[in-house]
């Protein structure tokens, strides 16, 4: 067997698991809510999940990411994050019964356990991809990737929780303010943390951190953790819908609006080492100083997109195949100048030259 068909196998193996898990976990929180609670939970926390999928396909359309390796950390957020998340809890709340005949305590809860078990968790799967789709972990733009689509699945699992119990304790319009706080105003809000993690990993794999990795991850977290307590933190210290209005519009958004600067940035740096790595090979002979400049920006690519559908048998396909393994070759020559897993990358350049050159024959029609 293929060391590529192996890992594969071991992908589809661990999204199958990570499904399973996921059932276990929605079965529990309809035992918990309610049949009628958990299935009007689950739809409710449809809305912001595909939002935050959305942001996750704009970020992702330059060198977009593996289907198998998306699906795992969506799993791996929605359900393995969720459970370590409930399993410390229950273990929290019976060591605090057992010792002082009560419930832990609410703010302690909120502010500390949830943030560190919460992202360690959520990181662990970040971890996991680092390091078994080191392939595909070549940067700050796939650690965001990775990151957000992690914490999207934990959201969604969270959401059903939330928007169950809001309508079990109070009806449609707690349901309603549940929905509102957590779906239209802060949609983002898991994203935000989590994806500091991500992208202190991808700083990792774009300087070969190796086992230095490590490093970078706790720097990540600890970034994350923090966030996480702040927004926390702040549903015990606003009174009223308008403080939380005014924290939220002070504090929340210009976090957010330092991630999307910072999203922005570092797509633009990721079309710039495109452009560089692919300048080499063009050097070596293997594209031409056109190709290069069309694959390098954004009307260049949506141009020979428009082209190729007028060839003759519509040779969309083949140039969408030519312009993605173009950028995943350029990717992967940026991994072998900073040495990380060069023997793996080698092979993986030559499968992708033999497929660039494949698919530029198949669009002239040769």
């Amino acid at each position: 067997m293929q060391r590529g068909s192996g890992a594969v196998i071991l992908g589809i193996l661990g999204v199958v698991t990570l499904g399973i898990v996921f059932l276990v976990v929605f079965g529990y929180l309809t035992v918990f809510l309610g049949p009628g609670a958990a299935a009007v939970g689950f739809f409710a926390a449809l809305l912001p999940l595909v939002v935050v999928l959305a942001a996750v396909a704009w970020i992702d359309r330059w060198e977009p990411e593996p289907r198998l390796a998306l699906a795992f950390a969506f799993l791996w957020g929605a359900a393995a994050s969720v459970a370590i998340a409930l399993l410390v809890d229950l273990g929290v709340q019976l060591a605090a019964f057992l010792t002082t005949g009560q419930n832990a305590d609410a703010v302690f809860g909120a502010t500390v356990q949830a943030p560190i078990v919460e992202e360690l968790a959520k990181g662990l799967g970040l971890l996991i991809l680092f390091f078994a789709a080191s392939k595909h972990f070549s940067g700050p733009v796939d650690g965001l990737v990775y990151a957000i689509v992690i914490a999207a699945g934990f959201a969604f699992t969270e959401n059903i929780q939330y928007f169950g119990l809001a309508l079990v304790q109070g009806g449609l319009d707690e349901l309603g303010l549940t929905f509102f706080m957590r779906a239209i105003m802060a949609p983002f809000a898991h994203a935000t943390f989590t994806a500091l993690t991500g992208l202190a990993l991808g700083l990792a794999a774009r300087r070969h951190a190796g086992r230095g990795a490590i490093g970078y991850f706790l720097a990540g977290l600890a970034g994350a953790t923090l966030l996480h307590a702040l927004w926390n933190g702040a549903t015990f210290l606003v009174t009223s819908l308008e403080s939380y209005a005014s924290y939220f519009v002070l504090v929340q958004v210009p976090i957010f609006l330092a991630l999307l600067l910072m999203t922005v940035l570092v797509r633009r740096h990721e079309i710039r080492l495109t452009r560089a790595r692919l300048g080499e090979y063009a050097r070596a002979g293997w594209f031409t100083p056109t190709e290069v400049e069309m694959l390098a920006t954004w009307p260049g690519r949506r141009q020979a997109q428009a082209w190729a559908r007028t060839l003759p048998e519509n040779r969309g396909a083949a140039m969408k195949t030519f312009t993605q393994d173009a950028t995943r070759l350029a990717m992967t020559r940026q991994r072998m100048i900073t040495g990380r897993n060069e023997l793996v990358h080698r092979r993986t350049e030559g499968e992708l030259l033999n497929s660039v050159a494949a698919a530029r024959e198949r669009i002239l029609g040769r």
